[in-house]
């Protein structure tokens, strides 16, 4: 295998991609950085300039994560009413969650798990405030983090049971729709428009 000396055409871009393609492939064992390196063609010692460890190259991959499932919820969002809207967003949801399981994963870790003195970025708000954004425009309220909460914590669930085969062989048994309805429509009985007493 061929190593350049210096990788100068080497860029923070390139690296994410082959890091995503690692995890998406053999999951978050098969990405290191010596693998990484591998793959690259390049030193270990190369990627260091880029991003500092493995849990720095994790983080910058879960942002790229939080910006991919924003674009997701937006494009689940295009132009129909609001419970259209919202019901579409919560479907993309989904589907990135299955499509990407370790990506969707790293959107989940703990503020223990990053390396001392680092957090989340703007991309995991940008996320929050788009499904915040989506949860508003149905409830009347820009602002109805409760409501967010409650189908965020629902469309997480149902992706974790399902992902963990916890709905056996008879699956959800529409368990997604009944529950997604539930929340949906009281979003939609919040709304000043339809419960002026709100």
């Amino acid at each position: 295998m061929f190593l350049m000396p210096y990788p100068a055409k080497l860029n923070p871009e390139q690296i994410l991609d082959a890091a995503q393609d690692l995890l998406e492939t053999s999951g978050p064992e098969g990405l290191s950085m010596r693998t990484l390196a591998d793959v690259l063609g390049v030193r270990p010692s190369s990627l260091y300039r880029h991003h500092a460890s493995r849990e720095a190259l994790l983080l910058a991959l879960g942002e790229r994560a939080a910006l991919a499932l924003r674009e997701a919820l937006i494009g689940g969002a295009n132009g129909e009413d609001a419970r259209a809207e919202a019901e579409a967003a919560s479907h993309a949801y989904l589907d990135y969650a299955r499509q990407h399981p370790h990506l969707y994963a790293l959107l989940l870790l703990k503020l223990d798990q990053l390396p001392q003195g680092q957090r989340m970025g703007t991309a995991g708000k940008q996320l929050w405030n788009t499904l915040l954004d989506v949860v508003g425009r149905l409830s009347g309220n820009p602002d109805d983090t409760a409501h967010a909460v409650a189908l965020w914590t629902f469309l997480h669930g149902f992706t974790e049971l399902e992902r963990s085969g916890m709905f056996g062989a008879s699956g959800p048994r529409g368990g997604l729709e009944v529950g997604l309805a539930a929340l949906l429509g009281a979003m939609e009985a919040a709304h000043p428009t339809r419960n002026p007493a709100s």
